[in-house]
């Protein structure tokens, strides 16, 4: 398994994730127009030729012996310039008087854009039949060894826009209690129209006032800031990376938001360049491990590959690939590669 930029030909594969990625993934609509318009900007993006603030790098988990898609992750470079981008602000609203000895700390959403310009975590999903054998872990960590190669290509703080909590019938407890009183329609509906792009609504009928949380209804309250129960190791991986709540939440399922300064997140930190060495000893890694493997990539931006190998490939200065590892990475003896442990050291889950 490697992971490699989108290409022209992982159309349909795209439209097929959509397919299965349900209800609050609005980053993949199941709508073949929007996800065409999605994959061009990502290749607009890989050969240069979008606005810095404009460009989305979408990467494709791809099964090396039958060449099809396992998963896709992205990363945009900075939000909320084409289209606005909307979040509530978990605040505080005090209320006091020494008079009737009475003092209230109340919990209110405020309508913000304040992320605004932050690059982002984002698109990230992987089908069924893969989920196993690292891979999720793979796809998801994978990005910021792309975060590492090519500083320049983002701002200095990243956020991530967690899926929200619904119950099995695609129900959102936050989406009843607030938002259908303002656009009345059904969740799907109102998640499908963003995920088109379809954002003027948002700012034409959501209360510019704040939302004082204690007038949502109790389930409402609930499920602000947290996640999906699909949604739930995605949330965790990100945590071990240095990402944290930042206090903002969804404005239609009330899913977290979490956030982390690029230079901070633990694989950017760690991540060490190496040259490369050719070996036939070199063996496989053992994809059933949970600690000694590693993240390697090409640092190549059109042609960027990332792969997993064993954590004793690496040496001082030189990372010991075999034929097969080098050939999928793309590398010759004596190019440079990007390298770091898949996971926290002290993280064993």
């Amino acid at each position: 398994m490697y992971i490699r930029p989108i290409q022209r030909t992982d159309l349909d594969s795209l439209c097929l994730m959509a397919k299965h990625s349900g209800v609050g993934v609005t980053s993949l609509p199941d709508n073949r127009q929007k996800m065409e318009a999605k994959l061009d900007q990502a290749l607009a993006s890989f050969d240069k030729t979008l606005p810095l603030s404009d460009r989305v790098y979408l990467f494709a988990l791809v099964d090396e012996a039958s060449t099809e898609l396992a998963g896709i992750c992205a990363l945009e470079s900075s939000i909320g310039h084409g289209d606005v981008w909307y979040n509530y602000h978990v605040g505080k609203s005090v209320h006091a008087s020494r008079e009737i000895n009475v003092h209230k700390v109340t919990q209110t959403l405020y309508l913000s854009n304040d992320l605004t310009g932050c690059s982002e975590i984002a698109t990230l999903f992987l089908m069924p039949d893969y989920r196993n054998n690292q891979n999720g872990q793979l796809l998801s960590r994978s990005r910021y060894l792309f975060l590492a190669d090519f500083r320049e290509l983002f701002g200095e703080d990243i956020i991530a826009e967690m899926r929200g909590y619904s119950d099995a019938d695609g129900n959102s407890p936050f989406w009843e209690s607030l938002g259908r009183h303002f656009f009345q329609m059904e969740f799907s509906d109102a998640d499908y129209l963003t995920g088109l792009g379809n954002k003027v609504f948002i700012a034409e009928l959501m209360p510019k006032f704040p939302i004082h949380v204690p007038m949502l209804t109790e389930a409402a309250q609930a499920v602000i800031g947290k996640v999906h129960p699909q949604t739930e190791p995605a949330l965790a991986m990100l945590k071990s990376e240095g990402f944290e709540f930042n206090h903002y939440i969804d404005i239609f399922d009330g899913g977290p938001s979490v956030g982390a300064k690029i230079k901070n997140v633990r694989a950017v930190r760690e991540s060490k360049v190496y040259r490369v060495g050719l070996s036939d000893q070199t063996p496989a890694p053992d994809l059933s491990a949970k600690q000694g493997l590693m993240m390697v990539s090409n640092r190549q931006l059109a042609d960027y590959r990332v792969l997993l190998v064993d954590q004793g490939a690496a040496g001082d200065d030189t990372l010991w690939l075999n034929p097969a590892q080098a050939t999928i990475l793309n590398v010759s003896e004596g190019d440079t590669v990007r390298a770091v442990s898949l996971r926290p050291k002290e993280l064993s889950v």
